[in-house]
């Protein structure tokens, strides 16, 4: 299935705000920690507009999702309580986020132990 076939057919935020659970309609479903989808914000101000620009983003082990915001018919703007609101998140890259969960995820706590930053 090519990203431009992706669909989701189900957007659940869980009662503590803490997860998102986004299904496709190829029967694929990934649960997504608010923790998770903020430090890998596809904003510019995580991401930057380079690599080297990219921010390493600690201390959101407690973030909650505020807000989930429709874009188009493409994405969804996730707003986090700690005033994060322009990452604008595809059906692809949540496919992909949740595709790739455990390695990003792996990789985001290298970068922190290596930068000496914590989730708190």
């Amino acid at each position: 299935m090519t990203s431009t076939e992706i669909w989701p057919t189900e957007l659940r935020l869980n009662p503590a705000k803490d997860e998102l659970l986004v299904s496709f309609d190829d029967q694929s479903a990934h649960a997504l920690r608010a923790e998770f989808l903020r430090v890998v914000s596809p904003s510019a101000e995580v991401q930057g507009h380079s690599e080297d620009q990219r921010q390493t983003v600690p201390g959101k082990r407690r973030v909650k999702i505020s807000q989930i915001e429709p874009v188009g018919n493409y994405a969804v703007r996730i707003v986090f309580d700690d005033g994060h609101d322009t990452g604008i998140f595809s059906w692809s890259y949540l496919r992909e986020l949740g595709e790739a969960k455990g390695t990003k995820w792996a990789a985001y706590l290298k970068e922190l132990a290596d930068k000496g930053l914590e989730r708190d």
